[in-house]
């Protein structure tokens, strides 16, 4: 069974919501819930949150009203999060045409991500909760009543008492069936009417034939169906219905935390300075342009990319790049839509707004990942249907079987068929376990652009890494040190660090860097020499006359010179005496490559490196990060033709890379995952984006992919095995309807608390992005 708001019969708009609808049709309002689409000039892709859906049915029945509108190219629907996304032609069509459709066909629409669709959702939860409030009271009264039925030896009770007992039920019985199961009556009718099979269509039937045979046994108790009342059965089944969509419901919403999050985390208004440069105003944030200047207050969050005009703050950027530590920003640093300021006033700059933002990007692939349907949910669907229509069959089958030997048997039979055997855990299997893995590894820094790729993740037995980028830094580092006999290596690093912070040159902040912020002797009288090296004068160690020393090349400072085989760049320290000490530098290393390439060794994978970069330099490299099999040199051809002789052994391969030139082995390996400074290119052949840029995100995602699939079969499982006991028992009598109401919840439920045992990721990163991207979350009404 599928949670969402109540189906409503369909009615014509009132004059405000037509006034609102046509309010949509404005360019400055569509393009807030809207964004061109990258393949198509003059289209437009757009996003809305529906109401009054329950199952794989009224997904098509969205899909089929809005497909069919001019202007419309695409619909996709997902029925786990209850919303649409439409691809559009400003030209043909108009907002205001879809919300008409979808009146029409009995649902409701809001722009996803709007406010007003927070404060429906959580008036349609109350509503929701009444309606199961009303049953659960009315449930406890009508089982106060039928227990003396089944109790009683025959003879005690009267026939008078009996009747009275029947006459208490129905009216107690009565607002169940008006209140509480109207959006099982109305969804149905909705479905029948537009000639489509809904889950709710069993459902309503099996309701409505138990009431209204038990309502006929107590009006005429002599007749035909007068044995025997199921008014116990169909407050009891309602009931449990009501609760196992309450329950799924909460759990969804709480799945979906990251999504709703991230969507609503920018503020409403900002400050911005005026023309005049004389004071500030609150405007709201969709008036900003490049170029303002505005004032965000701690614990505001940024509306805009830009940078630091004055002031200095601690910005929390967890739930957008992962990075757990607050950081430090500062006059000229930048800042990106969706951190939070954590601590000082700062004025910012506005360099990029609206979709223009990183913020927005990372937003636009959240939803279309929340959108597609997985391959398994897409074949749910397709199955759900004609699996739907041989439940009637087999119902009426059972009740004209069973009518010949006892009618009054015969109708409970088929309520049960009914009930029982409707599909919801097998439509539920899968998007509700693929929903909650995506908003947990959004929470841990991993953006999932295709649910679908979970599937084949969790098949990866062979992990290649691209080297620039992905294992590396985008600066040198110092990888080997050697120094005259008689000098401490610390000391002659901190010599040449002294020197180093003079100069811009990557090897001399590579030297600088790796010294750190000790505090070391001042050098004074520094000389810049280009294309040779830094010289200057420092204090000797217990004072006395300055001496003067030189960092650079060789020649520059009279030093030996190593051999080279093509790899590391040497610098080298002199001093009056002659050569003091040389620095191997080389590309910096990340600091989690050598553990994240460990974890996938120990889990059983291999690990591959395929580089353009110099073969002695990419073997170098892997031998640090702890890689057994590298090749240098290697075009994206050679890339190419790597992971598909992979493949032709039979092995299933995720790239990870972030360049350019990776995009085609991204497009052809099994799973493809970006860094999160990847070029657009690469993140948009890629399946998964690791927002921070940690490795051992690969690992957690690859763990989290194999727990996703092991949950989705546990779930398809119980599902195929529920259908396969309970049915048998039902049509031969023995599961009553009240049982078989019991079990159709208790699988539904049972499928989506299995799946939100996926809402944690299992191992902790180190991190600890996933810790602050949930506390971020938190802060901003989620619950992760």
């Amino acid at each position: 069974m599928q949670s969402g708001s109540p189906a409503r019969t369909p009615v014509s708009p009132d004059d405000t919501t037509a006034d609102a609808w046509r309010a949509l049709d404005e360019p400055q309002e569509w393009e807030s819930f809207s964004r061109p689409l990258p393949d198509r000039a003059g289209w437009h892709e757009s996003y809305l949150a529906i109401q009054g859906m329950h199952c794989a049915s009224c997904a098509l029945t969205v899909e089929h009203a809005l497909a069919q509108l001019p202007g419309v190219e695409r619909v996709q629907v997902n029925g786990a999060s209850a919303t649409a996304r439409i691809a559009w032609s400003p030209q043909l069509s108009r907002p205001s045409q879809w919300m008409t459709a979808l009146r029409q066909a009995g649902y409701g629409a809001l722009p996803a991500g709007d406010l007003l669709d927070a404060a429906a959702r959580v008036k349609e939860q109350r509503l929701l909760l009444w309606r199961w409030l009303v049953a659960g009271f009315c449930m406890m009264q009508v089982m106060m009543y039928a227990v003396p039925a089944y109790v009683a030896a025959p003879g005690e009770i009267t026939p008078d008492i009996e009747s009275l007992l029947r006459w208490a039920s129905w009216v107690l019985t009565l607002p169940v069936v008006l209140f509480s199961c109207w959006p099982f009556f109305a969804a149905a009718l909705r479905d029948l009417r537009h000639r489509t099979l809904g889950m709710d269509v069993p459902v309503a039937l099996g309701i409505a034939i138990a009431f209204g045979a038990s309502t006929a046994a107590t009006f005429d108790a002599g007749g035909i169906l007068g044995r025997e009342v199921w008014y116990d059965s169909v407050t009891m089944f309602v009931f449990f219905l009501l609760s196992g969509r309450l329950l799924e419901q909460r759990l969804r919403d709480r799945t979906a935390g990251s999504l709703q999050a991230l969507m609503r985390r920018l503020p409403q208004t900002i400050e911005r300075r005026r023309p005049e440069a004389t004071a500030f105003e609150r405007v709201p944030v969709r008036r900003l342009a490049v170029a303002d200047v505005i004032r965000v207050l701690p614990g505001e969050v940024f509306p805009a990319d830009g940078h630091v005009l004055e002031g200095e703050t601690r910005v929390d950027e967890a739930l957008l790049t992962g990075e757990s530590r607050p950081l430090w920003r500062s006059a000229g640093e930048p800042v990106i839509a969706g951190s939070q300021n954590l601590s000082g006033v700062v004025l910012v700059h506005v360099d990029r707004t609206g979709s223009q933002t990183r913020y927005a990007g990372i937003v636009a692939l959240m939803e279309q990942a929340s959108i597609e349907k997985p391959r398994l949910a897409r074949l749910a669907d397709r199955v759900a249907t004609p699996f739907l229509g041989a439940v009637l069959v087999a119902a009426a089958a059972a009740g004209a079987w069973w009518w010949a030997v006892d009618p009054s048997q015969a109708l409970g039979v088929a309520v049960a068929v009914l009930i029982v055997t409707c599909p919801c855990a097998l439509s539920l299997a899968t998007p509700a376990a693929t929903l909650a893995a995506a908003g947990a590894l959004a929470r841990q820094g991993v953006l999932v652009r295709r649910l679908q790729a979970l599937e084949s993740c969790a098949s990866v037995d062979t992990v290649v890494f691209d080297k620039t980028g992905t294992l590396t830094q985008d600066r040198m580092g110092v990888v080997a040190l050697r120094a005259r006999g008689g000098i401490e290596p610390e000391a002659a690093l901190t010599l040449a660090a002294a020197l180093a912070r003079h100069s811009l040159h990557p090897a001399s902040r590579a030297i600088a860097a790796a010294a750190g912020a000790a505090a070391g002797p001042a050098a004074s009288g520094v000389v810049e020499v280009a294309g040779r090296g830094v010289q200057g004068w420092l204090p000797q160690r217990g004072g006395g006359q300055a001496q003067q020393l030189r960092l650079g090349s060789a020649a520059f400072c009279a030093a030996p010179e190593p051999p080279q085989d093509g790899g590391n760049l040497s610098v080298h320290l002199a001093d009056d005496s002659g050569w003091l000490a040389t620095f191997e530098l080389d590309e910096a290393l990340r600091p989690d490559a050598l553990p994240a390439v460990r974890g996938l060794r120990d889990a059983g994978l291999q690990v591959q490196l395929l580089s353009g970069d110099r073969t002695v330099a990419v073997r170098r490299l892997a031998q640090r990060a702890g890689i057994d099999v590298a090749q240098g040199d290697c075009t994206p051809e050679d890339k190419l033709t790597g992971v598909a002789l992979a493949q032709l052994h039979g092995h299933r391969v995720a790239m990870v890379g972030d360049g350019v030139n990776d995009a085609p082995v991204l497009a052809r390996a099994d799973v493809s995952i970006a860094m999160g400074d990847a070029v657009p290119l690469a993140q948009a052949k890629s399946d998964f984006v690791v927002l921070g840029g940690q490795l051992q995100a690969v690992r957690s995602l690859i763990g989290h992919a194999q727990r996703t699939q092991r949950i989705v079969r546990q779930n398809l499982a119980w599902a195929a095995a529920y259908n396969a006991v309970c049915v048998p028992l039902a049509v031969i009598g023995w599961m009553p309807p009240w049982l078989a109401g019991i079990g159709m919840a208790a699988s539904s439920l049972l499928v989506v608390a299995n799946s939100a045992r996926l809402a944690r990721v299992r191992g902790t990163d180190p991190s600890g992005s996933g810790a602050a991207a949930a506390a971020s979350a938190l802060a901003l009404g989620a619950t992760p």
